[in-house]
């Protein structure tokens, strides 16, 4: 949804037991978050009563039964529990995983309904999410807004997509084919323009076997997948590069040749990515028409409730999700204007 006002962006509590209320609440008292956006938390008001008082932060909330009711200038909370609510921080419990998906499923809601602008979710255990095929926010996303999403890992230094995603290791060489990776590449290429306002994106793709298959000694699938992908897209005209070994690629020499990064699976994305930028990397859910970003963390039960979690990436979830958005407006905006003067001439 566009419009004149702060982008109001929604947020869901995901784990109460874990650091997700403290990432929250330390993100939204940082300066002038308010005046940037207006905040609407979908969660636990008595979980975030509990982590106010433990760390003595004075923030205000203003606290609302719908999203029609939000508030600009205000931290607004929608409460989906009550006093009653059973709090073990540290643990996972059936209740948390029953309550974490409440949070999400009414702000994914109100996301569909363009009662808020942009979705940023805080860290969920997908262990104790009692949902029939769950395999985490990027799926169960993709499901309720439809279209086909892309796991992409952003960074001011690095972005990083993903072939295949939560899948099993032995999974992952059938799973991967011409087709899916063609598809992953032109989605990163048209998330860097569309959402990020790069014109011309350079791609780096990932081979599969160790030193991308060494001519085929160590594995054929560079030579009979993912080089004949390369070639079609570069036919297509992007810029498309590769295979390249994945133990030696992640160099700055390397990373600031490239605007994306295509990896085949999670781990040979996501342990580079999160090692080189954990603490300010974002996950972004990219190939929807809606918006959602998320820390690059998890639940973080061994750290809870002790005030030493770092909310740096949750906070630069809040602003890749404000960003995006205002990258997205204004290429609508530039579409629009390019669409008359191609009228009129």
């Amino acid at each position: 949804m566009i419009n004149n006002n702060k982008i109001r962006v929604g947020i869901s509590m995901g784990d109460f037991n874990g650091i997700s209320p403290e990432v929250i609440l330390k993100s939204l008292a940082s300066d002038q978050i308010l005046d940037i956006l207006t905040p609407i938390v979908f969660g636990s008001l008595k979980v975030f009563s509990y982590y106010k008082k433990i760390f003595n932060i004075n923030l205000e909330t203003f606290n609302i039964k719908h999203p029609d009711q939000i508030k600009e200038g205000r931290i607004n909370f929608i409460d989906l529990t009550d006093q009653k609510l059973e709090i073990n921080i540290g643990s996972s419990t059936e209740i948390a995983g029953e309550k974490s998906l409440l949070f999400l499923e009414n702000a994914t809601n109100a996301l569909i309904k363009n009662q808020i602008d942009v979705l940023v979710t805080a860290p969920i255990n997908k262990s104790n999410i009692k949902l029939e095929n769950f395999t985490g926010h990027t799926e169960y996303l993709e499901q309720k807004l439809g279209g086909e999403s892309l796991m992409f890992m952003i960074h001011d230094n690095i972005k990083v997509g993903l072939v295949t995603q939560h899948i099993p290791v032995e999974k992952i060489k059938t799973s991967i084919n011409k087709e899916l990776i063609i598809k992953k590449a032109k989605k990163i290429n048209q998330t860097l323009i569309n959402d990020f306002s790069i014109s011309r994106p350079k791609i780096a793709v990932l081979g599969l076997n160790p030193h991308a298959g060494d001519n085929g000694l160590l594995g054929k699938e560079e030579l009979e997948i993912i080089i004949p992908a390369i070639k079609e897209l570069n036919q297509e005209n992007l810029l498309v590069f590769g295979p390249y070994s994945a133990d030696s690629f992640f160099t700055p020499n390397n990373l600031s040749n490239f605007d994306a990064v295509l990896a085949m699976y999670h781990d040979q994305g996501l342990i580079p990515f999160k090692t080189l930028t954990f603490g300010e990397g974002v996950n972004f859910t990219a190939g929807l028409d809606y918006i959602r970003t998320s820390p690059d963390h998890g639940v973080g039960y061994e750290i809870a409730e002790k005030n030493i979690a770092k909310h740096g990436s949750f906070l630069k979830a809040i602003y890749a999700s404000i960003d995006i958005f205002n990258a997205r407006k204004e290429n609508l905006m530039l579409k629009s204007g390019a669409l008359k003067s191609k009228k009129k001439s």
